[in-house]
This record gives C-alpha cells, sequence and structure tokens, in this order.
C-alpha cells in the first residue's frame, strides 16, 4: 500500500497542494496528467530523492516521510533509465546490493535471477552503450527490483520504445508485478498503456488526484 496524506511542495511558481491518495496494496496503479503537473515530482518525493514541504507518506502502514531513501523499500525507475554508464549491466543490476554491503555471493545469485527474468543474462557483460533501448529499460527495472521492493515506481518506462518492445515490456511489467507481489505506480501518458496495465487508474487534475475508476474516457 502507498498513501500520500496532504502532501505539499513547491519550487519557484510550481506547486503541489494537499495531494492525497492510495494505491492498494499489490496492485498495479497508473498515474495519468497533463505534462508538467507534478507527475514525476511526486514520485521523487515518495522517493526521498525531493522532501515534501508538509504532509506524511505511508508504505504498508509505515510512516516514510522522514526516512532516508534507501531504506523506504522502494525500486526506482526514472524516465531515461538513468543507468550508470561506466558499469556493465552485471555492476548496474546489482549496484543496490552492493550499496547494503551483501556479500558477492549474494549479488551474483540475484543478479544472475533477475537477469533470467528480464531476458538480459546474454547481456550481462555488456556496457550500456552497447544496448538498444527496450534493453536498457529491462536493465533499469533488475536494477531497481535487486532489492525485493516491496513498491516499484516507474515514470513513463515504455514512452520511448516502438509499439513491438512496448508491447513486450508492458506484458513483462505486468507479470512480474504479480509474481513479485510489488505494489506499482507508473505514470503515462498512454490511454491504452494505462488500459492494458492498471488495475486502478489516478489522474491528476486541477492538482489534486483522483481515482478513475478503471475508465480511462
Amino acid at each position: 500500500m502507498i498513501r500520500f496524506d496532504n502532501i505539499a511542495w513547491h519550487a519557484g511558481a510550481f506547486r503541489l497542494e494537499n495531494v492525497s491518495f492510495t494505491v492498494p496494496e499489490k496492485s498495479y496503479a497508473v498515474l495519468m496528467g497533463r505534462t508538467g503537473c507534478g507527475k514525476t515530482s511526486l514520485l521523487e518525493i515518495l522517493c526521498g530523492l525531493r522532501r515534501p514541504h508538509s504532509g506524511r507518506m505511508f508504505i504498508g502502514g509505515r510512516d516514510v516521510t522522514n526516512e532516508p531513501p534507501g531504506e523506504r523499500g522502494i525500486g526506482y525507475v526514472p524516465q531515461d533509465g538513468a543507468m550508470f554508464p561506466t558499469m556493465t549491466v552485471r555492476q548496474n543490476i546489482g549496484f543496490a546490493l552492493r550499496l547494503r554491503h551483501r556479500s558477492p555471493d549474494e549479488i551474483q545469485r540475484r543478479v544472475n535471477e533477475l537477469a533470467a527474468h528480464l531476458g538480459v543474462a546474454h547481456l550481462l557483460d555488456r556496457l550500456p552503450q552497447n544496448l538498444s533501448g527496450g534493453e536498457r529499460q529491462r536493465v533499469a527495472l533488475g536494477r531497481a527490483l535487486a532489492a525485493k521492493p516491496s513498491v516499484l515506481l516507474l515514470d513513463e518506462p515504455l514512452s520511448a520504445l516502438d509499439e513491438e518492445l512496448r508491447d513486450d515490456l508492458a506484458t513483462l511489467l505486468k507479470k512480474l508485478q504479480r509474481e513479485l507481489g510489488v505494489t506499482a505506480l507508473h505514470i503515462t501518458h498512454s490511454r491504452s498503456e494505462a488500459a492494458r496495465l492498471a488495475d486502478v487508474l489516478f489522474r491528476f487534475e486541477g492538482g489534486r488526484v483522483i481515482e478513475a475508476k478503471g475508465s480511462i474516457q
């Protein structure tokens, strides 16, 4: 479960005011809204990359508002994937585990497990610049899932892909979310993408997030 409780944040003239909504436990939620309405900022606030000026956030009933980013149990896939360019695929996927001082054997097992799930086992020794767009997104997803988070945040993960790759990755995202039992919050502008993925749909309208009750009309 993810809950935003009256979150407010501002930067210059831009403001988020009193944003409140709840994503049900182990659901795949999609958040839609016009460009610049604050969707990405909201994900970054939940991750701990930005600090809200007021309000609180909860994950699984735990108040994470003041917790360090690495202790929130969140996996985050930013819009561009944000791969580390000098690290191999293997190192990118294992990054969060190394930060947590896991043993080399544990890191290797987890990286190999995720690489097999994501279909990138043959790419483990490549650098990001030698990957296709779809491959980079799969690796970014693996990195986000490596530490077994309870929450997965995805910022336009399919936007830069062609139609066939979008379909393939959308299928994979839904499959992994179901298998791993994570609560997912996915930003998109695509109505068809939302219709395909969303268990629950939210819209950002007039500075508020409203539940669309499964309709994207």
